[in-house]
């Protein structure tokens, strides 16, 4: 069960900052974040000194007048050179060191560097971050500018988690991408950070490294580099991170640093120096022998004379993301087992959000990631085409892949429309094994070829399947062609209930009538289905508070999360309320999300505009619940 708590007090608007626990409430925020340390007072600064006085006896020179050629001329005296101690003196390299220096290491010791590799008139600003602009839709941009900034930090840093819901996914992202000016007294740099960290917890890699390309490498901080390197690895684009890392060079020495800043001198045509660097990582034990190997392996692709690298696995027994990263790159096969072994770890997941959008991996080993993808949001029903259309095409494809990819084709293609139904039938049964993930991958796969099944009384028993796979891609227009065709109560009538806009009241007889025929698992379907419709305003507080009492769970108790929304969405700021939905989405299972949750979520969404999305999220929940 999902928990959430807020802790301290937010300005004006009455917010409070946010925690959320998956067992117990706990503070998201550092020591002092009610009380923050005063700021310290600033140093006196000197005034503007006046121009020294003239010594006695002093002649000051007459303009116009001749030189004094009597004499010897006079140079003009110059200030005496700092003294170099013998200190200063051992700390200057050697010859040797000198003649093995990069150009890059030699503008750094003579302070010849740039501080930006941007001319002056071509660096961004940062007073709007991000990739997608208000009228592409994105979220407006201002709608964080008047916001605390404790509270979205908080927000931000407790997002820890992905969605359990495929549509509050998209929706988090479009909001993390969007154009949007940083909230009161936070540094714009930071609010990228914090924003690309999220993007990075929930896998949009690609995303989050587009956002990142939005700020100046020159005023990257060293959060948002860390979520830059992660965003550039898990996308594949390991030489996509070296302008900031050879702009930052020695600022960080860590193991994975050397790596990486050796790989970008090779990519840069110094080859000899990232050698002599991967040499002495490997040699000073700063990163592990199978993690230099690899970097080898791919720096060696950046130009001639490079040694061959055989990568050795024996005695690794353990899987991390660069391996994974660079493994993919260099098109090393991975050992038996090792890649399985990883998934099964509580972070297991990165591997199936990088590995399905990676490029260079061919489409049958991203089929082997693509459900838990696509269950996700992360990738759309037109993507998970494309994949086993190529798996289809691949004369190498066998066992289920391969039956995945045919059950498709006809699912599409036969000519029977009881013979396509046949087929996505197949697939929703065999969906645990499409990539991962709960199944719902498939449902996403077989949107189009669901909506292109007439609605028809012959194939009535078939609609709630039909209706929630088209809903998973938001074909909401197709699904309510159903809607005189379904029989009331039934999951194919909850599901246009919740999605169809042209819905306004549902009546509580219609709904015990859907309850009377649930089996879910603890009538889970049928309170969400309660949930959404009095989030939606479909049906009334009254009916849906009775319902909810006989059943045993309440939409009325108040918790801080549920304050903070509402009051997000009593002010109109939708930024904030899809921020905070985030917050209350987090989990790796529909049985962690509460109708509470779920009618707050709903609720909030449908009063600041996005009542689209509040629809989408509320009928994926009777669906998969």
């Amino acid at each position: 069960m999902i928990a959430i708590g807020l802790a301290g007090a937010l300005g004006a608007a009455g917010l409070a900052g946010l925690a959320f626990a998956q067992n117990r409430p706990e503070s998201l925020l550092p020591p002092g974040f009610d009380d923050p340390a005063p700021a310290p007072a600033p140093s006196p600064s000197a005034g503007p000194r006046s121009p020294a006085a003239p010594q006695a006896g002093a002649q000051a020179p007459v303009p116009g007048a001749a030189p004094d050629v009597s004499g010897s001329p006079q140079p003009q005296s110059l200030p005496p050179l700092p003294a170099i101690s013998r200190d200063d003196l051992s700390r200057l390299p050697s010859l040797a060191e000198l003649e093995a220096m990069s150009t890059e290491e030699l503008d750094t010791l003579l302070g010849l560097r740039p501080k930006s590799d941007m001319p002056a008139g071509a660096q961004r600003a940062l007073t709007r971050v991000g990739v997608m602009a208000a009228d592409e839709g994105g979220l407006p941009p201002g709608a964080l500018a008047n916001q605390s900034d404790k509270l979205v930090r908080a927000v931000l840093q407790g997002t820890q988690a992905p969605m359990v819901s495929r549509w509050g996914h998209i929706l988090m992202r479009r909001a993390l991408a969007s154009r949007m000016a940083a909230p009161l007294s936070m540094d714009p740099v930071e609010f990228a950070a914090l924003r690309v960290g999220v993007l990075n917890r929930i896998g949009e890699y690609a995303v989050a490294r587009a956002v990142v390309q939005d700020v100046d490498t020159a005023r990257w901080s060293p959060a948002l580099t860390q979520e830059a390197l992660t965003a550039y690895l898990a996308s594949g684009d390991i030489t996509g991170a070296c302008p900031a890392v050879r702009q930052q060079g020695s600022q960080r020495d860590d193991g994975q640093w050397q790596m990486w800043t050796a790989v970008c001198s090779a990519y840069a045509g110094e080859n000899a120096l990232a050698a002599t660097k991967l040499d002495r990582a490997l040699f000073r034990g700063a990163a592990p022998r199978i993690d230099v190997l690899l970097a080898r392996r791919f720096a060696g692709a950046a130009g001639r004379g490079q040694r061959g690298v055989q990568i050795e696995w024996n005695g690794v027994d353990d899987l991390n993301p660069w391996r994974f990263g660079l493994a993919s790159a260099v098109g090393e096969p991975l050992p038996d087992g090792l890649l399985a072994a990883a998934m099964k770890q509580p972070d297991g997941g990165y591997y199936a959000r990088s590995g399905a959008v990676l490029p260079m991996l061919p489409a049958l080993q991203r089929a082997a990631f693509a459900g838990q993808a696509a269950s996700e949001g992360i990738l759309s029903a037109d993507a998970m085409i494309d994949i086993y259309s190529e798996v289809y095409a691949d004369s190498a494809a066998s066992g289920d892949p391969q039956a995945h990819a045919s059950a498709l084709r006809e699912a599409y293609l036969a000519a029977d429309p009881a013979a396509r139904i046949a087929a996505m039938q197949r697939l929703w049964a065999d969906g645990a094994k499409l990539g991962g993930g709960d199944g719902y991958g498939a449902r996403v796969m077989t949107a189009y070829a669901a909506a292109r099944i007439r609605a028809d009384a012959a194939h009535v028993t078939a609609s709630g399947d039909l209706i929630a796979a088209m809903l998973s891609a938001g074909l909401d227009a197709n699904a309510v062609r159903w809607a005189g065709v379904v029989e009331e109560g039934s999951l194919g009538w909850a599901l246009i209930a919740l999605s169809d806009p042209r819905v306004t009241e549902v009546s509580q007889g219609a709904v015990e009538g859907f309850i009377d025929g649930d089996t879910s698992d603890k009538a889970r379907k049928s309170a969400f289905l309660v949930a959404g419709l009095a989030g939606l305003g479909r049906l009334g507080m009254d009916d849906a508070a009775s319902i909810a009492s006989d059943k045993g769970f309440d939409l009325s108790r108040r918790t801080r999360w549920s304050g903070a929304i509402d009051r997000a969405a009593q002010v109109g700021n939708p930024a904030l309320v899809v921020l905070l939905a985030g917050l209350g989405m987090q989990g790796t299972s529909w049985s962690q999300m509460t109708p509470l949750h779920l009618y707050h979520i709903t609720s909030a969404l449908n009063r600041v505009g996005l009542e689209g999305e509040a629809r989408m999220i509320a009928a994926e929940a009777v669906a998969r619940g």
